[in-house]
């Protein structure tokens, strides 16, 4: 997510990461998986683990949660000092404009 790794490029073996982190293999086979399934990574038999394009699908519903998450602690805390909905609107609207 952050670009470091280009489509395409080729990962490190299960063996090698696990080795270099020092870390179990099954934890490695099962960290590869969970890329595979979320769609981050494609695995090659014979080949190896490679980074798929980007799931821009994923990243936004990603993003949308973390968004979500700190407009909740948000209007928690405006609750906490009875700020209304209309302030707190006005205030989103101002930093939104900020950016």
């Amino acid at each position: 997510m952050a670009d470091e790794l280009k489509e395409h490029d080729m990962l490190p073996s299960i063996r090698s990461l696990a080795a270099d982190l020092k870390i179990s293999v099954i934890t490695t086979m099962r960290a590869y998986a969970d890329l595979e399934k979320e769609g981050f990574i494609s695995s090659m038999q014979g080949k190896g683990f490679f980074v798929k394009q980007k799931n821009l699908d994923y990243i936004r519903e990603e993003k949308l949660k973390e968004v979500e998450y700190h407009l909740a602690k948000s209007i928690k805390a405006g609750k906490i000092i009875n700020l209304s909905e209309r302030e707190l609107l006005e205030i989103v609207r101002l930093l939104y404009k900020e950016q």
